[in-house]
């Protein structure tokens, strides 16, 4: 008996050790690809500076975006199919490999399209972490490790801009892309020694006909949203066409899976309550998330006049609290229960909203840090809470395609949220200047008019183009004192109105998402005191 107890205590040992190494191998890939956008927008104007291709940048970040977004429910259900090894470090290797790529670009053409292939890469790896994490933890241990990860992406928010600029000013641009190898070699030997393969048996099918017509609705979709309001007008025959695609590829998608064997996005599972509710408030916790992300630095650097490197560091406090958050609530949960904490963290994120709104010209850099400290708190409470209700709902051979539903709905969310609140920005900011700077520009005299038409021409094109560029110190410079005393009380007059505008709009779907956070039915956690430390389909043994 007692040789059988030390044969067991040997195994569950090793089995814990080797538990080990794949988290730690899961933190490392996480960290590092979720550090890579930010630091790659701070490389941006350097990359520019010695490539050229200004009028194309943003397509750096719109390629990746792009692949990344289509390719996480077609990861998901890989996962299920033929296992998590086998996609995970295919993933791993195509990141790796177009990281690679993007610091051996000569021209800025090149480098998009080796983001693209960067994209695929980080698209696999985006729900991978989370997926691993629901095989090889249960109840309440896998929401302390799911609020651990959401940490760490938000430790990324903080690390990035800093690390970036760090190795711009210290190496070249091409280091941003290069510093992924080594770590994201070490990430894939330390995932290889932890997973197991799995062993698939019988013919996998593969749904290519749901694959194609959801990659094409899908990148429509995305393309729409990204250039709508900007590139193009809403109503134009590009944007048009570019719905009409999205609605003709999503509608074939839903008929494609109502009809294969092994669909990627069963459609069976939109029947389920938890399924529906719990997307539905990760859609709307994304859009009001990513608004604030994008318009929150544009009130400290246009209304309190902190510099651009300062901003980051006043947002520190969102992103501080957001990681204590996610790591307080993932054991919180089973005390509290999923619904109450779900809906509390959304009446944060709606309470933070508010305060949002309420900030003015006499606002203090403090207050705004208190508010956005408030909202952290709300998304933090939430963002790995959502995963885990969903991992915890459906059977293990639905786990892959769940888990990375969930990040597929907050990644559209994130673009529904910066295209609908900056039409918001755009167009409220355009009436105000309108109808208060357009009136007082007239005046000027006629040795003023190219620059009058100038500042008229970005009202009509890209207003928030106008306060960004009007509100720096470096364009302010070239602007004779007597303009500037005249032409800054407007601005940012108009500026605070908008935002005020902006926040509330934000308030609005957070509203929606609480409401929709109530319908959620009881979430009972899995027990997670059975010590399952290795699961011998996932997980490799010795």
């Amino acid at each position: 008996m007692s040789t059988m107890q030390d044969t067991a205590a040997i195994s569950l040992q090793q089995g814990n050790e080797k538990r080990g190494v794949l988290v730690f191998g899961l933190l490392v890939a996480m960290l590092f690809s979720a550090l890579d956008n930010t630091i790659v927008g701070t490389a941006m104007p350097r990359i520019v500076g010695d490539l050229g291709g200004l009028s194309v940048m943003t397509w750096l970040t719109t390629a990746y975006m792009l692949c990344s977004t289509a390719v996480v429910p077609i990861a998901g259900k890989l996962a299920d199919l033929i296992g998590r090894k086998s996609v995970y470090v295919t993933g791993l290797v195509i990141f790796i490999a177009g990281s690679a790529l993007c610091g051996m670009a000569d021209t800025m053409n090149q480098l998009i399209i080796f983001r693209a292939i960067q994209g695929i890469g980080g698209g696999v790896m985006m729900p991978m972490a989370m997926i691993v994490i629901g095989d090889i933890f249960e109840g309440s241990a896998r929401a302390k490790m799911q609020g651990v990860f959401g940490a760490v992406f938000g430790l990324s928010s903080i690390l990035g801009p800093q690390v970036g600029g760090w190795i711009v000013d210290s190496l070249n641009w091409r280091w941003v892309f290069y510093i992924n190898l080594p770590v994201g070699v070490l990430a894939t030997i330390l995932i290889s020694m932890g997973l197991k393969n799995q062993r698939v048996s019988g013919p996998v099918k593969i749904d290519l006909g749901g694959m194609f017509t959801m990659v094409a609705g899908v990148v429509a979709l995305l393309l729409a949203l990204t250039f709508g309001g900007k590139d193009y007008a809403w109503g134009s025959w590009q944007i048009l066409s570019l719905f009409t695609a999205a609605v003709v590829f999503l509608a074939a998608f839903v008929v494609i899976e109502r009809n294969v064997s092994e669909p990627i996005m069963p459609m069976h599972l939109f029947k389920s309550r938890t399924f529906t509710v719990i997307n539905g408030v990760g859609f709307l916790m994304s859009v009001g998330m990513f608004g604030s992300i994008m318009f929150v630095p544009l009130y400290l650097q246009g209304i309190l006049g902190v510099s651009a490197s300062a901003s980051g560091t006043a947002m520190l406090p969102m992103m501080l609290s957001m990681m204590l958050a996610s790591i307080l609530g993932g054991q919180l949960v089973r005390k509290v229960g999923v619904r109450p904490q779900i809906a509390a963290g959304m009446i944060l994120m709606g309470a933070g909203f508010y305060l949002l709104s309420t900030m003015g010209m006499d606002t203090t850099k403090w207050t705004a840090m208190v508010n956005m400290a408030v909202l952290g708190l709300g998304m933090g409470l939430v963002m790995p809470i959502l995963t885990l209700a969903l991992q915890e709902s459906f059977p293990k051979s639905e786990l892959g395609v769940v888990t990375s539903s969930s990040q597929f709905f907050r990644q559209i969310g994130g673009t529904f949220g910066m295209t609908i609140l900056g039409a918001v920005m755009n167009h409220h900011s355009s009436k105000l200047l309108n109808a208060q700077l357009v009136p007082t520009l007239e005046k000027f005299p006629p040795q003023a008019h190219g620059m009058v038409q100038q500042f008229e021409s970005m009202i009509q094109k890209s207003p928030q183009g106008l306060y960004s560029s009007l509100l720096s110190p470096e364009t302010m410079a070239k602007i004779p004192m007597n303009v500037q005393e005249i032409i800054v009380p407007i601005l940012k007059s108009t500026l605070v109105d908008t935002l005020q505008q902006v926040f509330l709009y934000g308030l609005v779907f957070v509203g929606i998402g609480i409401v929709l956070s109530f319908f959620l039915g009881k979430v009972t956690l899995s027990d997670s005191k059975r010590h399952k430390p290795l699961d011998e389909a996932e997980i490799a043994g010795n």
